[in-house]
């Protein structure tokens, strides 16, 4: 009540910040896929890592031309397609994940399009890496200089809208080689491969006080009310349907072979 009366005296909406440890990130998808659609609150939600390595593609992402599919099968890669658009990701317990959910009129100044968010979004994080590196939002990306370290993923319904983004604060570059080299690619990438195109968000701060002056920007925009991981835990039971998908072993052979045969008839 005390928080909720503070934000309407001060004028700013609230936002609930949820902060999970570990949380695979199937599940996180799940949640915040139902948050979006049935609930009308603002979120936050910050989950450090997840558990299982994992690829995450957009809602379009087809895996025949996304994912080295051979090597997948062989080490059991979870492949998810999740509700949102965007790139393909692999994550691990070194991904740090930034969720924004909001009403389209609690943000004051943005647009419900992707762009529109996109560039809020930038001036966001602007604040939170203001002196450290030289970051940038260049295109869909996060950045220091050129190298990327942040990928974003949008999803907009008639009122309200979500943001959600992968940083690697660290990574394996063992697995970068699940991943092609996509067909469309940002420009400043010059077709550098994973390896010369990312960077470690550890090496400019630590997890904790990205974290801390996350929030610290957020309380710019809104009044922040900590909920725990149990309360969310409500909200996420019942009959919702989800667009988010975990690709069974079958589809992903199917795609490999799809693959294979392009190739035999392309040769």
């Amino acid at each position: 009540m005390g928080i909720a009366h503070e934000a309407r005296k001060l004028g700013l909406p609230l936002m609930n910040v949820v902060r999970l440890k570990g949380m695979p990130i199937l599940e996180q998808l799940f949640l915040e896929e139902k948050l979006l659609r049935t609930s009308s609150d603002n979120w936050c939600i910050v989950n450090d890592g997840t558990s299982t390595p994992s690829v995450v593609m957009g809602l379009s992402g087809k895996a025949s031309e996304l994912l080295e599919l051979g090597f997948v099968l062989r080490d059991e890669v979870p492949v998810i397609r999740r509700f949102t658009g965007g790139g393909t990701v692999i994550v691990d317990h070194g991904t740090i994940f930034v969720t924004l959910i909001c009403n389209k009129d609690d943000v004051l100044g943005v647009q419900p399009y992707p762009r529109s968010i996109m560039s809020w979004s930038g001036l966001l994080y602007g604040q939170v890496f203001r002196g450290i590196g030289d970051f940038q939002l260049r295109e869909n990306d996060y950045v220091f200089g050129d190298r990327k370290f942040g990928g974003n993923a949008q999803s907009i319904t008639k009122n309200r809208w979500i943001h959600h983004t992968s940083f690697l604060w660290d990574y394996e570059v063992k697995n970068m080689a699940y991943l092609k080299l996509p067909a469309r690619a940002p420009e400043y990438r010059l077709e550098r491969d994973h390896n010369e195109f990312i960077c470690r968000m550890k090496e400019y701060l630590s997890r904790s006080l990205f974290v801390e002056k996350t929030t610290e920007a957020l309380e710019t925009h809104f009044s922040l009310q900590p909920m725990n991981s149990e309360t969310i835990g409500a909200v996420h039971e019942g009959g919702f349907v989800h667009t988010t998908s975990l690709l069974t072993k079958q589809e992903l052979k199917d795609a490999l072979a799809s693959s294979l045969e392009s190739i035999a008839h392309s040769s």
